[in-house]
């Protein structure tokens, strides 16, 4: 059965006949699953003008009320987690394991947000002269835009649009045109929680929702989450536009092992964070910096441990990696595996050979592993987002450092050792932005923030946590003298927030 996605709009399904639409894929099996509504600039008002009727109503709400509806929103993701994570398996690829471990991590944002009322409070200066007062606040921006990519179609949405909605802001959300289902069934979600009607719009398209968003004058914030050149782009074009933009970009993530280390743990981690969800994630482990002389022996564990992988269709059992999210991309990420052999790498293992269990009209494409890679070749410079792990030699933990610190990108970087003073010392020395200590894919837990250094980020704030609500809000401070004091009067009733 083949399904048509429309727009979230205002609380109920909005589309009719659109004049452009997308096909939706099941990566699994390379047939089309469903057709997606891309939005006109039209669509794109009227999201926008939802997003702003909803607004006063929503930003007077008490701190008390909006809590209410995330506690209500997070009981039900959690009691849905199963199906959602179905969703995003169907049209992602990702084996259910992976996409129900992105459900959690995204109620660990939720969570997080439910403490709103204790994590907005301002601060206060009694008589800062005599008898004046001085405090701040923190109000929301207004109506905001949140751009997520296919990757994690469940978690990246919900970096964002808790902590936006908990701020007292209304939000469109954007998500990718290739995996769009999971986008309304959150949406459902937060309407069945009792959030009201157009605090939540989602806006299915491509470039010209995203510039619609972009460029919108109404629109006072944009978040963002994608590759390195639109990232840039987007923040370029939404500072210009008048909007605070927090636009994360691509990534090029590397693992030091030095000569230390237990290199079973060290292979286990490498495999993992190498070809989890196929590659297909900014936090992914795509190059090993193996500081010789533990090379060739970790080569050896990293090439037993993927011959081990289970690939294939992501709902069936024991599958442990499952296929690329289109054909299109699935080609260009095997086109590196000819252009790092022309380049002079070395093709320890061809992903084109595993075998795979599933049809065989899939998107498939096995772990790959390449040795002898240097840093001026292009599988080492290019995002490649897909299931290729490149091993980069040095002779000592200096030139691995000089190495990571060379790399325009710094997103998250881990070391692997069993000497504390090489860790801590690698934790100061390191140019990026999250770091992992014997932990291949530090990504930080709700209440800390997510986001690299250079050109992994664009714009002032990371994602979620503490920065996720500086983000949604700006800082007003009051000055105050009152004369005389006055009072309401006897109430014997308990105190009432709502």
């Amino acid at each position: 059965m083949v399904a048509k996605i429309s727009h979230w709009i205002d609380g109920k399904t909005w589309g009719g006949v659109a004049a452009r639409t997308g096909e939706v894929w099941n990566p699994a099996t390379g047939e089309v699953s469903g057709h997606v509504d891309f939005a006109s600039q039209t669509e794109v008002d009227e999201a926008v003008a939802a997003a702003a009727r909803a607004l006063p109503a929503w930003r007077d709400k008490s701190l008390a009320a909006r809590s209410k509806v995330l506690f209500a929103f997070r009981e039900l993701l959690a009691a849905n987690r199963d199906e959602l994570a179905a969703i995003v398996t169907a049209e992602h690829g990702k084996v259910l394991d992976d996409a129900a471990g992105e459900v959690g991590r995204a109620i660990e944002n939720v969570e997080f947000a439910c403490g709103v009322p204790a994590l907005l409070k301002g601060g206060f200066s009694e008589n800062a002269s005599t008898r004046v007062d001085v405090y701040s606040m923190r109000q929301p921006l207004g109506v905001v835009g949140v751009i997520s990519p296919f990757n994690f179609p469940a978690m990246v949405p919900l970096w964002f649009v808790p902590n936006a909605i908990a701020c007292g802001n209304t939000v469109v959300l954007k998500p990718s045109e290739k995996d769009p289902s999971a986008a309304n069934f959150i949406a459902e979600l937060w309407q069945r929680a009792g959030l009201p009607d157009g605090v939540l719009n989602v806006l299915h398209g491509d470039k010209v929702a995203v510039d619609g968003l972009l460029t919108h004058p109404t629109v006072r914030g944009i978040s963002f989450v994608g590759s390195t050149p639109i990232a840039r782009y987007v923040y370029e074009t939404g500072t210009s536009h008048g909007k605070r933009v927090q636009a994360l970009g691509g990534a090029k993530n590397h693992m030091v092992v030095l000569p230390d280390a237990d290199l079973d743990l060290a292979a286990d981690a490498a495999v993992s964070a190498g070809f989890g969800s196929a590659g297909e994630r900014c936090m992914a482990v795509s190059v090993v910096v193996a500081v010789d002389p533990v090379g060739d022996e970790l080569i050896e564990r990293i090439k037993t441990r993927m011959a081990a992988l289970h690939v294939g269709d992501g709902t069936r059992s024991g599958c442990e990696m499952g296929p690329l999210v289109t054909a299109a991309h699935r080609d260009k990420v095997a086109s590196y595996l000819d252009t790092g052999v022309s380049e002079g790498a070395s093709l320890v293992v061809d992903g084109r050979g595993h075998e795979i269990d599933g049809a065989s009209s899939g998107f498939w494409l096995g772990p790959t592993l390449f040795d002898q890679v240097r840093p001026d070749m292009s599988v080492y410079r290019d995002e490649i987002f897909g299931p290729v792990l490149s091993v980069v030699r040095t002779d000592s933990y200096e030139s691995a450092v000089t190495v990571i610190n060379d790399n325009p990108y710094g997103n998250g970087t881990a070391i692997f050792t069993n000497d504390g003073g090489a860790a801590r010392r690698f934790q100061n020395e390191i140019e990026v932005g999250m770091v992992g200590v014997n932990v291949p894919i530090p990504v930080p837990v709700g209440y800390y923030s997510f986001g690299g250094w250079k050109d992994s980020l664009f714009g002032d704030t990371h994602a979620y946590g503490p920065d996720g609500l500086h983000f949604f809000t700006r800082t007003k401070v009051v000055t105050s003298r009152w004369l005389d004091p006055s009072h309401g009067g006897v109430n014997l009733g308990f105190p009432r927030n709502d």
